[in-house]
């Protein structure tokens, strides 16, 4: 009985401090509405719906709330990367042994069908020859011998192999054309007119054409083909 009245006691007190403390409010008249409400800080922001407003406020959140976020801007498209320009470089006038060490070091451009081979006839002449043209069979060409015997003109022989200077007669192979051309002249001192002089190319010859290549392939072929005598190298289409 005597602990009831001691814990009874302890806390009748502590209640009456916090009373006189300020903790559980002051129990006058002008602590409650309206006059309470004047005493708070930034009550002129405070706005008095009606309670029809208060549900459309309140539907209006809950829209915003359930609305799905907004689409997330999507990156601008990266600018494609500038496309090499695209050329056709020629390579010519290779000898055939050039031409084949000349492809073996071209091997390891992987070019494919990018590249194209064609052989074409020599345009430079190793020597000149003193000739009278082709006859119309063997029979004309011994016939023409006859009459170059005639005219004491020994040194000649009938050419009668598959070309197109089949039954000519060659009167002589000069390495310049200085040196033919005065042969002719003396032939036509003995009375011999029908004589020409022709130069005498150099064999075949053998050109390359690059198509579809970028100018740093075209830069290095044309560095491969500078090594050899006599080559051209030029752009083509």
């Amino acid at each position: 009985m005597l602990k009831f009245a001691f814990w009874a006691l302890l806390a009748a007190n502590a209640v009456w401090f916090a009373a006189s403390q300020g903790y559980l409010g002051h129990l006058t008249a002008d602590e409650h509405e309206p006059q309470r409400l004047s005493k708070q800080i930034g009550t002129e922001k405070l706005v008095m719906l009606t309670a029809q407003q208060a549900q459309e406020t309140l539907a209006a959140a809950t829209v915003a709330a359930d609305a799905p976020p907004p689409p997330a801007e999507e990156p601008a498209p990266a600018a494609p990367k500038p496309v090499a320009a695209l050329i056709c470089t020629e390579v010519s006038n290779l000898r055939a042994a050039d031409a084949a060490r000349f492809e073996t070091r071209l091997a390891r451009l992987d070019l494919g069908a990018r590249q194209s081979r064609r052989e074409v006839a020599g345009t430079d002449f190793t020597s000149y020859i003193v000739f009278i043209p082709p006859q119309a069979s063997k029979e004309a060409a011994d016939r023409k011998a006859a009459e170059l015997k005639a005219l004491d003109v020994t040194n000649f022989f009938i050419m009668n192999a598959d070309s197109p200077m089949k039954w000519a007669i060659s009167l002589g192979v000069f390495k310049s054309e200085a040196a033919a051309q005065a042969q002719l002249a003396a032939l036509n001192k003995q009375g011999v007119h029908s004589a020409k002089v022709a130069g005498r190319a150099s064999g075949t010859r053998v050109a390359y054409q690059f198509r579809g290549i970028d100018a740093a392939t075209s830069a290095r072929i044309e560095r491969m083909a500078e090594t050899y005598a006599g080559q051209e190298t030029r752009a083509c289409k």
